[in-house]
């Protein structure tokens, strides 16, 4: 994880930023603003307890908007390659605006809302926040017939652990059948909460959209249970690198393409065959042809972790990619990574080494996730 700050730059404070020093967190600044990186117990225990039981975390940073007017959701096709027409209602999707070269832009999740009082179709859209002021400018360049409205007063907060459900439930009863990658909409204490079964970590769990001006009272709710502890960037990091999640800036950027991202998952059949969004000829080459480079997992021998932008090399020497991110693995006991390297290395069970300072340390690729993920698929 990096901040990339300008040091000139004023930084925002979320809704949650009094609780954050309240509960004693260390504060840095990222993507502009004051964000908890961890608490007093630490990464390694925050990491573990989400792990076990339930942790919140501040994410007010991401970028909030409804897109809407007549059509919107295949207007909205035209900017990303996720299948967005067949959406059901209240069903998310998650997808990436792309530029000419099939260069990421960003990644986002995109809902299928209720249309509005004049039958408009309406898209309800989280983006990242390094991102969000070229996002929203990017697609009211581009699609100037709808309307987009950004939702600066609206607080967003994450809670992920196999415990999580529980306690949502106790608050806004009827969450724990709700099915993974599916919004509600909930009324608690007179205030509406957008309600989504999704997440960062790899974990079962929520994030909720909540006015800003309720967001430290509803957090201290869930914070008043035992099984809930506050939790930093930092455990973040390397819960969502267990799980193999990309991180926008540093996996994928504007030069790598969702096939080399090993995102194609993420674009259905119609999609791929159709295109008619940006860069699709390009898509289109790579998954008939293959590609030039892949994302993979890696997992490190011995104890010393690889960092971004450490060279990988084949066992004869050749630099044949490098790391994107890495660190030690709490839920493992090791150092793991993920990069990008040449196809012909790409392989699982590939024998490669990862040069830290100097020296070669011995990697072999593997499937990720690196941690098995406990989404909610019912009971």
């Amino acid at each position: 994880m990096s901040t990339d700050e300008s040091p000139n730059e004023p930084l925002l404070a979320t809704p949650l930023n009094a609780l954050h020093r309240e509960f004693g967190a260390r504060m840095v600044p990222f993507a502009g603003y004051d964000m908890p990186v961890q608490y007093a117990q630490g990464i390694l225990a925050e990491h573990l307890h989400t792990r076990a039981a339930a942790g919140l975390f501040d994410v007010s940073h991401m970028g909030q908007a409804f897109l809407s007017g007549p059509n919107a959701r295949a207007r909205f096709e035209t900017l990303v390659p996720g299948d967005l027409v067949a959406l059901a209602q209240d069903r998310i999707r998650y997808t990436q605006l792309l530029n000419a070269r099939g260069g990421i832009l960003d990644d986002l999740m995109a809902t299928h809302w209720p249309a509005d009082a004049n039958g408009d179709e309406r898209l309800f859209l989280i983006v990242n926040a390094a991102r969000k002021a070229h996002d929203f400018a990017h697609i009211e360049a581009l699609l100037p017939d709808l309307k987009l409205d950004v939702l600066d007063d609206r607080a967003l907060l994450a809670l992920q652990g196999p415990q999580g459900a529980e306690v949502l439930e106790r608050l806004l009863p009827g969450v724990t059948t709700q099915p993974f990658m599916s919004m509600r909409r909930v009324t608690h204490a007179g205030v509406e909460l957008y309600v989504s079964r999704s997440g960062y970590t790899g974990e079962d769990g929520f994030e909720i959209s909540i006015p800003a001006a309720q967001a430290d009272g509803f957090a201290r709710a869930l914070l008043a249970d035992e099984r809930v502890k506050p939790i930093g960037l930092g455990a973040r990091d390397s819960l969502r690198l267990e799980a193999g999640l990309c991180l926008y800036g540093h996996d994928i950027d504007e030069d790598t393409t969702p096939a080399e991202a090993d995102l194609l998952w993420s674009i259905s059949k119609r999609r791929r065959a159709e295109g008619g969004f940006p860069g699709a000829p390009v898509l289109q080459a790579q998954i008939a042809n293959g590609v030039s480079r892949k994302r993979v997992g890696l997992a490190l021998e011995g104890k010393a972790p690889a960092r971004e932008g450490a060279e990988i090399a084949d066992s004869a020497g050749a630099i044949v990619g490098r790391v994107t991110s890495g660190g030690f693995a709490p839920s493992l006991g090791r150092p793991i990574a993920m990069g990008y390297v040449a196809a012909a290395s790409a392989a699982p069970g590939s024998e490669l080494n990862i040069i830290v300072r100097g020296k070669p340390l011995p990697a072999r690729v593997v499937s990720m996730p690196f941690v098995p993920t406990r989404y909610y698929r019912g009971k």
